[in-house]
């Protein structure tokens, strides 16, 4: 398994089919202000990320010229600690690309 350079060509921590994937704290929330109820939602007491498409609603997804996925997150300077704590080639990041092999965007 190789640890991709560039987090925008891989984005593979933001996809999942669970509705409950990415907790979202109360300080998340405050944090998110307007964002909040756009990229984030309440199930029972708990509030998490909303999924839509099988990833984060916050990602975006676009094609560079040659073709290729660039993912960028809509509220990076806003998103949960969860987001903030997962780091391009850490254990989680490398547990996250092991899971999900063959998940990344192509």
């Amino acid at each position: 398994m190789t640890v991709p350079a560039d987090c925008l060509r891989c984005g593979v921590c933001c996809f999942s089919t669970l509705d409950t994937y990415v907790r979202v704290t109360g300080d998340d929330w405050t944090r998110l202000g307007a964002e909040a109820e756009r990229v984030a939602h309440f199930i029972g007491h708990r509030a998490f990320m909303r999924m839509q498409d099988g990833h984060c609603a916050a990602l975006q997804v676009r094609r560079c010229t040659d073709g290729a996925p660039e993912l960028f997150c809509t509220i990076y300077d806003r998103r949960p600690q969860t987001c903030r704590d997962l780091a391009r080639g850490s254990p989680e990041c490398e547990g996250e690309l092991l899971r999900k092999a063959g998940g990344i965007v192509t």
